[in-house]
């Protein structure tokens, strides 16, 4: 799933990558990719993650992960940061979600009853780039639906969600509702109908595989 989120990155762009799975993109991409990587607490041009042993402890991007820099990169304060976010400077945004509803609409931030540090950048990620891709599991823990035909949980940005990243397949968000778009190698129509919690549409082609 992360390997194939990280071919929608293309050369050139300004790209956030969000907290949880989207972190792991950087991984996926060649060491000489012209992208210019951006996280919110502040640092523009990252390099791949590294371990605890490698890393300088001080050097993490917004989920605590430790990074590396390149040729280029860029320090700055979270008010020059959220200034790149909200003049509309991303072309696109990774982030994860708890639930994304047939018509783009994403809940990422906040479960009733349970700790939340706080909103976080997403609010204004989701609003503010250009295109918005979510890498999520199909399913939560306890095996529910995360797409489906409208969101419970509270709203991070309505009508955001272009395309979606998950275990199980690769899903477009048109005017219309889901539409798939690929499959994972090995992962049968009638899996992803029954962990998909709104109607599915289907193209009469044969699908792709990751």
């Amino acid at each position: 799933m992360i390997a194939r989120a990280a071919r929608e990155v293309q050369p050139g762009m300004v790209v956030n990558l969000g907290i949880g799975l989207p972190t792991k993109v950087v991984n996926h991409l060649p060491a000489d990719f012209p992208v210019c990587l951006h996280t919110e607490n502040g640092l523009a041009g990252i390099g791949p993650t590294l371990s605890p042993e490698q890393a300088d402890r001080n050097l993490i991007d917004a989920g605590g992960a430790y990074v590396s820099t390149i040729p280029g990169s860029a320090f700055f304060d979270s008010a020059t940061s959220f200034s790149l976010v909200r003049s509309g400077r991303l072309d696109l945004t990774m982030l994860g979600a708890f639930e994304v509803a047939a018509n783009g609409d994403l809940a990422n931030w906040k479960i009733p009853g349970k700790f939340s540090p706080g909103m976080g950048g997403g609010i204004e990620l989701a609003q503010k780039a250009r295109r918005v891709i979510v890498l999520t599991t199909h399913t939560d823990r306890a095996g529910n639906p995360k797409l489906k035909d409208a969101c419970t949980l509270p709203i991070t940005a309505r009508g955001c969600v272009r395309r979606i990243f998950t275990d199980l397949a690769v899903i477009d968000i048109g005017a219309d509702g889901f539409h798939l778009v690929e499959t994972a190698e090995g992962v049968g129509l009638a899996e992803i109908k029954e962990a998909t919690g709104a109607p599915l549409i289907v193209p009469a082609t044969k699908l792709p595989s990751f």
